[in-house]
């Protein structure tokens, strides 16, 4: 669900919260749980960016939520969003915040002092521990003071998160950690202390029941695995911060006639900025003056420049290549379109997919099986030795359970899921692709049929006028102009297309003139338009919606017709109080890449059906072109026909995506099981959309599933290893065949080798 449905919920709001102290899939599963516990509270917690997104109901204060968490053991506090929502009416344009959330910069430093310490006083402790050449006379005392300031200092962060989860009734991973080592440093202390002679000479027999080295060694591998993992998990952030960051500081804008440089953050709606070359855009806009080349891609992941110029639409943060742009800023701070890639991205990388609910219930009750398994297998051990075991048999006990505590510590369930979703989609906002949530990528392995709109997915959208017939006394130019005149009103392709050929034709070789205004306007998606132009009753649009307002053609124009569409042409009728006037052909023509990435989409396993509003000789010319198999054709397609034909799809048993860009995709895009929007579409389709490719290129569609995949995929691979450690390592170190440094340093590597793995998500598309 995303930011924006769940604030529509009754009453209800979005928090963000900055949770300090986990460490584990347990401390997740413990947050989440007592976040849970009040009443219509919800919350998913994520474990690299420290972070939860709670959705909390009228009456529930901030205070109530954080005193929660503490109550939990841990500290929290209210984060501002890393983008805000976007501003009400009365709201001052905010500028978007600089900070990530991303916590992983904090931690590897404050960790460096503790593994340098630990490493410098492990080596000798180990060294003379495990080689009987390098002992000399009472080397025990000696492995015990240097051991110490390993185990209590350099160890802290571990003793401290298990005291304070101990506090609460809870066990995590450090709780394991912290046991393992104090019972490692204990017991070796103990036999020093019971028997001072122990070491009094090299290598002396009942030496070996000393296990300094094994606490010290222990606790320098997980705190390099931690040092690693939080240097890796700021990489997989990189690509976040690299979106969030992408914003111009500043704008040169035009009041009272002189220029005037200013914080982007104080840019309001109207104001004019000048932006000359090699500037970047500041914010939304529109082109007033001027035309250039911009370069969007950091923003889309295209590498052509867009030719811009009067009338053009702009983004924030592309960057204007050549010529000299006044662009009149139309959305500001956090309703720009960067704030709501950044949003977003935000709100994926906070969510949690499905299959991540399994690591919870394992990480729910893990670490009181595994105390509980350490128990029974010193226990075991024990009672396998007989009634009175010896020093030996003592120390295997004491060697088997330790290593269970060691090998058995969850950091990389914790890790699986939510470093390689955050990996993904940092990686796909970097190539223009906005995936909504975890949920999607559970979603795009299961979509076996994709339905593509014609016009601005498969094509270019940017129709042009071929052909004018008139009817009767009607001109080719009287019929231009007065289909002009109220199509100008409309926003649809078709119709601005018309309207820019009779402009471009009222102005002619003076460069002046303008179309006719029009009243009474009104339109229907899908049919056509209709107003008042200079007191004639003005219809425009197709078959259907002429017969919808009473006007039927006669014979010869319907021949006429035929023999446009029969041409590969879009027509649009044109009747002037209720008789039709004349006919107007148009084409569109195919985006330079629609073919090859339809082949690809193929490969994916996916079944492309091409979806139309116009006619059928259309569809089919455009099918034949990319292709579309002509049974996989379906035109003529009404708004509420896109919805029908993708409900038919999934009663035949599809799993259906569907791709497009227009407002009237927008009702089939929530109804289909993936919803695809095409950047340079509308808002109403973008919201509607599950995945979001922020270009105009076809191929970013297929590039969008196969990251969603391969991100799905990464998750699953992780998830794997961090199982198969736990569950091949406990019942190998519980018979004793697995040395607890062993155990400490695979138990390292396990969570490290998880953040490696999603890592290899940065180099995807390169």
């Amino acid at each position: 669900m995303s930011t924006e449905q769940l604030l529509d919920q009754s009453g209800s709001r979005v928090i963000d919260l900055g949770i300090e102290g986990m460490t584990c899939a347990s401390c997740v599963s413990r947050v989440e749980r007592k976040l849970g516990k009040l009443d219509g509270v919800a919350a998913t917690v994520n474990l690299p960016l420290e972070s939860a997104r709670v959705t909390v109901p009228a009456g529930i204060t901030d205070e109530q939520i954080t005193a929660t968490v503490a109550a939990a053991g841990y500290t929290a506090t209210i984060r501002p969003a890393r983008y805000p929502e976007p501003a009400g009416p009365q709201d001052a344009p905010a500028e978007p915040p600089a900070s990530t959330g991303l916590s992983a910069s904090s931690a590897a430093p404050s960790l460096r002092p503790r593994l340098v310490a630990a490493a410098l006083l492990t080596v000798p402790v180990f060294a003379i521990s495990m080689i009987p050449a390098l002992q000399f006379p009472n080397w025990g005392w000696v492995a015990a003071v240097l051991a110490l300031p390993v185990v209590a200092w350099a160890a802290w962060p571990f003793h401290r998160a298990a005291a304070i989860n101990a506090r609460h009734g809870a066990s995590t991973m450090d709780t394991l950690v912290s046991i393992g080592v104090i019972a490692a440093y204990a017991f070796s202390a103990g036999q020093l202390l019971a028997d001072p002679r122990l070491t009094e000479q090299p290598a002396m027999e009942g030496a070996g029941g000393l296990y300094f080295e094994v606490a010290s060694v222990v606790t320098t591998f997980l705190l390099l695995g931690r040092y690693l993992e939080a240097a890796a998990k700021r990489r997989a952030g990189d690509a976040l911060r690299a979106l969030l960051s992408l914003g111009a500081k500043d704008a040169v804008v035009l009041r009272d006639g002189r220029e005037q440089r200013i914080p982007a953050g104080q840019l309001v709606a109207g104001d004019v900025m000048v932006v000359r070359p090699g500037e970047k855009i500041a914010t939304d806009g529109v082109v007033l003056d001027g035309s250039s080349a911009v370069d969007a891609s950091l923003m889309t992941g295209e590498s052509v420049p867009v030719e811009v110029g009067p009338d053009s639409q702009v983004t924030g943060a592309t960057i204007n290549t050549s010529g000299r742009l006044l662009v009149r800023a139309t959305r500001v701070g956090s309703d720009t379109t960067l704030a709501q890639m950044g949003r977003l991205v935000s709100a994926a990388q906070t969510g949690k997919a499905p299959i991540a609910r399994l690591a919870d219930r394992i990480s729910a009750v893990f670490v009181p099986v595994v105390l509980a398994v350490a128990a029974l297998t010193f226990g075991a051990w024990l009672l396998a030795a007989g009634p009175a075991p010896g020093p030996a048999e003592i120390r295997a006990a004491f060697t088997a359970a330790v290593a269970v505590l060691v090998i058995a510590c969850p950091c990389a369930l914790g890790l699986a899921t939510p470093v390689g979703l955050l990996t993904g989609t940092g990686r796909g906002a970097q190539l223009g692709i906005l995936i909504k949530g975890p949920q999607v990528l559970e979603d795009t392995r299961t979509v076996d049929t994709i339905l593509l709109d014609k016009t601005g997915t498969v094509t270019t959208g940017q129709l042009a006028v071929a052909g004018i017939q008139g009817f009767g006394t009607y001109s080719e130019s009287e019929v231009l102009r007065l289909a002009g005149a109220v199509e100008n009103a409309s926003e649809h392709p078709i119709a601005r297309a018309i309207a820019a050929a009779a402009l471009s034709a009222e102005r002619g070789d003076s460069g002046s003139g303008s179309l006719p205004a029009v009243v009474d306007f009104r339109s229907a998606p899908g049919g056509g338009v209709q107003g008042t132009v200079q007191g004639r009753r003005v219809t425009a649009g197709r078959l259907g919606w002429l017969e919808t307002n009473g006007i039927v053609p006669d014979a010869g124009q319907l021949e006429a017709l035929g023999a446009a569409e029969g041409a590969g042409a879009t027509a649009i009728w044109l009747a002037v109080d209720g008789e039709p006037t004349g006919i107007i052909s148009l084409r569109d023509t195919l985006k330079p890449g629609s073919a090859a990435a339809i082949s690809r989409l193929r490969s994916l396993g996916l079944r492309p059906i091409l979806l139309t509003g116009d006619n059928a000789a259309v569809a089919a010319q455009v099918a034949a072109a990319v292709g579309i198999a002509p049974e996989d054709v379906f035109a003529g397609m009404l708004p509420e026909g896109k919805v029908e034909a993708v409900r038919r799809l999934q009663s035949a048993g599809a799993t259906v995506a569907m791709a497009g860009d227009g407002v009237n995709d927008a009702a089939a895009l929530a109804q289909a099981d993936l919803g695809i929007a095409m950047g340079s579409g509308t808002d109403a389709a973008i919201e509607a959309a599950d995945l979001t490719v922020m270009g105009n290129d076809l191929g970013q569609v297929a590039q969008a599933i196969e990251l969603s995949r391969r991100t799905l995929g990464t998750i699953k691979t992780n998830l794997f290893w961090a199982c198969f450690y736990n569950a091949v390592g406990i019942p190998v170190a519980a018979l004793g065949l697995l040395n607890p440094m062993i155990a400490g340093a695979a138990m390292a590597a396990s969570s490290v080798l998880v953040v490696a793995n999603s890592l290899r998500l940065r180099s995807f598309g390169k």
